[in-house]
């Protein structure tokens, strides 16, 4: 088949390619440094990643998607159980580093093999197929241990290409971000993307506010970002003149891997021009919508299908929805080439994911405009409230309380209550921890804007909420003792 990344021969060999802090590579180097590592790897069923943000990681995955070898990437920050779980059920035959990297003692079997990103050796062509596997990419694991969702080649060039087409990515474009390289956003969105399309990537290594207006202003295009730190530019920016000037000069603004506050939408836009462009994905779906760079930005939604994925909602038994209309609440199901193949040695798991005509079942809950924009309203297991009747999605309420002076962050989940089966809970983090905004007030606020039955029975105050590495709120530590 093709290759995954053309440009490692197509572009000019001085063409910059990857940029961390003060290293960076060009195609022609990138393409020496894969053959000579494709070389040593080729043949190897799975090879894992130690997947630091830094130039080693790329070359490494890069590497291997050249040699025809699936890369398990590892979070550097994953404790000894986890690891130990993922090296088990992946059963890599090496470990993929950079030199000074100190590994921990649960990869301490396995064959090291050093990045070297200087190297250089002639392009391997193995022997591949479009549904041979790519990534193992483990999930969160919020229900259990992590499962490693295994995506293949034809999922990586699938979701790629069709953001291309939404978002008008080129290889005139540079990217810019500070985003983890063990999960697809970081990795495949913000790496492999802009090698597949020939374009440029400048990592931070971590992010910062000053980073993205440096980059901006030295002639990078593309910002990806999660909401959390959109939410750090959305306070920067009354302070930062000059990040506001450099955002507006950006082509394209995208948020992802969970809902950007529409607050925070609307301070980004007021200060810069700039909408932000959200999509919606997963780990075993890579992208399923996204807001087109041609279309109407649409705070609060996640856009339309990208090309290729067909997408449904449906009622708690499975049933489509017959016709959309902003209001209905179901599950979004999938189906596309951007799928992932299989959960790794987890077939009960994979069945159970899958309705008999190869839907995807996601878990989240949406609701879709006439017109086909999509707006996740929340997990079903997490976020779907099911109050007097009603079913609501945590997200629009954790919406209307952040539009509050008094709200600093907030979070919306549902506890049994005897009379309306379950009550609204909201977990806010105030302005001023002094003088929070009472229970009361957040009520009315959120039935002013919403309706009456969607509003908190409960207000609970917090000095922080629980986050992973992606900022995603943690709501299962969310609990009253």
């Amino acid at each position: 088949m093709s290759s995954l990344f053309p440009a490692l021969t197509g572009a000019p060999a001085d063409r910059p390619a990857l940029r961390f802090g003060d290293r960076s590579l060009t195609y022609g180097e990138l393409g020496a440094a894969c053959g000579a590592l494709a070389a040593r790897i080729g043949g190897a069923g799975r090879v894992a990643v130690w997947a630091t943000p830094e130039l080693e990681t790329a070359v490494a995955v890069v590497a291997a998607l050249e040699a025809g070898v699936a890369a398990v990437p590892l979070n550097p920050k994953s404790g000894e159980k986890e690891l130990g779980h993922i090296l088990s059920d992946s059963a890599p035959s090496a470990v993929l580093a950079a030199a000074g990297d100190e590994l921990p003692a649960a990869l301490g079997d396995l064959e090291r093999i050093d990045v070297d990103v200087r190297a250089a050796g002639p392009r391997p062509d193995p022997q591949v197929s479009d549904e041979d596997p790519a990534l193992v990419v483990y999930t969160s694991g919020t229900t259990g241990p992590p499962k490693g969702a295994v995506i293949p080649r034809r999922a990586i060039t699938a979701t790629l290409d069709a953001l291309a087409d939404a978002w008008q990515w080129t290889a005139d474009d540079t990217l810019v971000h500070g985003l983890p390289l063990f999960h697809v956003h970081g990795l495949v969105l913000g790496i492999l993307g802009p090698l597949r399309r020939g374009g440029s990537v400048r990592h931070l290594g971590r992010f910062g506010t000053q980073g993205v207006a440096r980059e901006l202003n030295d002639g990078a295009t593309m910002v990806f970002g999660v909401p959390t730190m959109y939410h750090r530019i959305a306070e920067a920016l009354p302070e930062e003149p000059e990040l506001a000037k450099a955002l507006g000069r950006a082509r394209l603004l995208v948020s992802g891997s969970a809902a950007l506050p529409v607050h925070d939408h609307e301070r980004i836009t007021a200060a810069t021009g700039q909408r932000v462009v959200e999509r919606y994905g997963m780990t075993e779906t890579l992208m399923n919508t996204s807001v087109r760079a041609d279309g109407e930005a649409r705070a609060g939604t996640v856009g339309v299908p990208l090309p290729g994925v067909e997408l449904r909602l449906v009622e708690e038994d499975g049933t489509p929805l017959t016709s959309y209309d902003g209001e209905t609440v179901g599950e979004i199901q999938v189906r596309g080439a951007n799928l992932f193949t299989e959960y790794l040695n987890r077939p009960d798991a994979t069945t159970a994911a899958f309705t008999p005509d190869g839907w995807f079942r996601t878990g989240d809950m949406a609701v879709r405009d006439p017109d086909g924009y999509v707006r996740i309203v929340g997990r079903k297991a997490t976020d779907l409230i099911k109050s007097g009747g009603y079913k609501i999605g945590a997200g629009e309420i954790e919406n209307a309380l952040l539009e509050h002076p008094g709200v600093r962050e907030a979070a919306v989940t549902g506890e049994p209550d005897a009379d309306l089966g379950e009550r609204i809970v909201a977990w806010v983090v105030p302005e001023d921890p002094q003088s929070p905004p009472p229970a009361e007030e957040l009520a009315d606020h959120v039935a002013r804007r919403l309706a009456p039955h969607k509003r908190p029975r409960v207000v609970h105050h917090l000095s922080a909420l629980p986050r992973n590495d992606m900022g995603k709120i943690m709501k299962r530590a969310l609990r009253h003792d």
